[in-house]
């Protein structure tokens, strides 16, 4: 089992007030709304990193919910999320950045450095120095306390919204792609909240839907 580390963390405060770490959660899924997850870490939280901390695809279901309040109570998240409406007429990219900023709004970013999960930098210019690292998620605590924050949050409202649409079985996919959320998509069709241009694809054999 992998765990991160917070040695580029450490590094970075030496000459940085706060260290963001940011990652997001709910980029693949074919409804709800994407979310991204901004934690802050300072010095004086170098030596409080929850134990099993890891990335959020790694921990439990039953576990999740327990270590966010661990990491809340380590340093500073905060989650940022932008609709189905944004993702559908914008893109997921201006989504993306959307839901960050969204996010970093309880920030000061005086003397911040950003730690962003992924490949490329879909934040933009927002000021300060972000570094893209891949893996970040799974390698640098900071990340990892952003991942599994917006995790907590947006599995809980996905659940909230099964309430409304039990037929799609989000209590369990979360509004991912699973045979459930497939069969019931062909069965009574999409919601408000599904993102029809992804569905195109998945059920482009079953023109009734559209």
């Amino acid at each position: 089992m992998s765990y991160p580390s917070l040695d580029l963390e450490r590094e970075l405060l030496k000459t940085h007030r706060l260290v963001i770490g940011i990652d997001e959660v709910g980029r693949g899924a074919l409804a709800g709304p994407v979310a991204v997850g901004a934690f802050g870490l300072k010095a004086e939280g170098l030596d409080s990193m929850p134990a099993d901390l890891r990335d959020s695809k790694l921990v439990t279901e039953r576990r999740r919910a327990p270590l966010a309040l661990e990491v809340a109570s380590w340093g500073q998240p905060s989650v940022g999320y932008a609709d189905v409406q944004v993702i559908e007429t914008m893109g997921i990219n201006f989504a993306l950045q959307k839901a960050a900023l969204s996010a970093l709004e309880n920030f000061d970013l005086t003397e911040a450095v950003v730690l962003l999960d992924g490949s490329h930098n879909w934040l933009g210019d927002i000021g300060i120095e972000v570094r893209v690292i891949v893996k970040a998620d799974r390698d640098c605590g900071s990340v990892s306390g952003g991942a599994i924050s917006a995790k907590v949050e947006r599995d809980s409202l996905m659940m909230k919204l099964g309430q409304e649409f039990p037929a799609y079985g989000w209590e369990g996919n979360k509004g991912y792609s699973s045979p459930a959320h497939i069969a019931a998509l062909r069965e009574i069709g999409p919601s408000h909240y599904h993102r029809l241009s992804w569905l195109t694809k998945i059920l482009a054999d079953d023109n009734g839907l559209f």
